[in-house]
């Protein structure tokens, strides 16, 4: 196993995503469900379980509060992940996917999370800046609790730069288009296809149009890196080490869930054990490729990953 500097993934709104399927989805009526499959849900949750099936090694940093708060931790333990504690300011939420079988489509309900006040969010901001690994990686992926600012990541970005940790941010909404006209570049901020067209508000059909895109962003000091993935067409990268793209493996789709996540996992880990940013891009658009192939809560199997990067298409744009 290659040497790897510390990773620290941060997941603010974690929920307990609760699973299960009925003969139809119908209004008015008791709808008899399956039992219920249970599993830890939320950005960096996630990552750091992708990471993990990778072989790598990385600490969850997770909100956690109340009844559904403790059981989400006693998951994350059994499943070996490394876990720091932070107090949520109530009960930690629950999400709920029903799958209708007359039909195969699935119905995704997601509460929200408790709110946050001032002073849970200068207490948070301070425990991710003392629990950053000096010369490491924090992730911040997944959406911001009711009350966290919009600009929190920015402030993150200057408590985090005596520490010497780089900073990858994978948000959407506010916080995404905060970010995108911030000139306190986060060190990689990554969205998907349709977040970038609608921060550039026009369409960005090729590679080259998502590049240019991303490098109008560093250029403007939003980030230092860019990452927009385009789905089945895989992901491009804009920085100082220029524009790439990693193609996507064609692989047939069971669930998309999960495909952003086990991505961030796979870059960071590369980009934590020293590769080449085009290799790291490889990586996590063959762990985005994987996952899709799971249904939605596996997240992306090793083997998979391993086949899929050893067949990589990288190209300079």
């Amino acid at each position: 196993m290659s040497a790897q500097a510390p990773i620290l993934t941060v997941t603010l709104n974690p929920a307990l995503d609760l699973s299960t399927a009925a003969d139809e989805v119908r209004p008015e009526l008791k709808l008899r469900c399956d039992k219920p499959v249970a599993d830890p849900g939320g950005g960096g949750i996630n990552v750091s379980r992708a990471i993990k099936h990778m072989g790598g090694q990385s600490t969850a940093m997770v909100a956690l509060g109340g009844a559904t708060g403790m059981r989400i931790a006693e998951m994350l333990k059994s499943d070996g992940l490394s876990l720091v504690r932070l107090t949520a300011p109530g009960e930690t939420r629950q999400s709920l996917a029903v799958t209708d079988r007359s039909t195969g489509g699935q119905y995704r309900f997601v509460l929200p999370g408790p709110e946050w006040h001032k002073a849970h969010v200068a207490d948070m901001t301070q425990a991710i800046a003392e629990g950053a690994p000096s010369g490491g990686w924090v992730v911040v992926s997944g959406s911001n609790p009711p009350g966290v600012p919009a600009g929190f990541e920015q402030m993150l970005t200057v408590r985090l730069k005596n520490s010497g940790a780089k900073l990858l941010v994978d948000t959407s909404g506010e916080a995404l288009r905060v970010l995108a006209g911030s000139s306190t570049p986060v060190d990689v901020l990554r969205m998907d296809s349709h977040e970038a067209e609608d921060l550039a508000g026009r369409a960005l059909p090729t590679r080259e149009d998502s590049a240019g895109f991303a490098a109008g962003l560093v250029k403007d000091g939003a980030a230092r890196s860019v990452i927009v993935a385009r789905g089945a067409d895989g992901s491009v990268i804009a920085g100082p080490d220029g524009a790439w793209h990693a193609a996507a493996a064609r692989v047939k789709v069971v669930s998309a869930v999960g495909a952003g996540d086990s991505f961030v996992a796979g870059f960071v880990l590369a980009m934590a054990r020293d590769w080449p940013v085009p290799e790291a891009l490889a990586l996590g658009a063959a762990a985005a490729s994987a996952a899709v192939m799971t249904p939605a809560t596996d997240l992306c199997r090793a083997e998979d990953v391993d086949r899929f990067y050893a067949e990589r298409i990288i190209s300079k744009l």
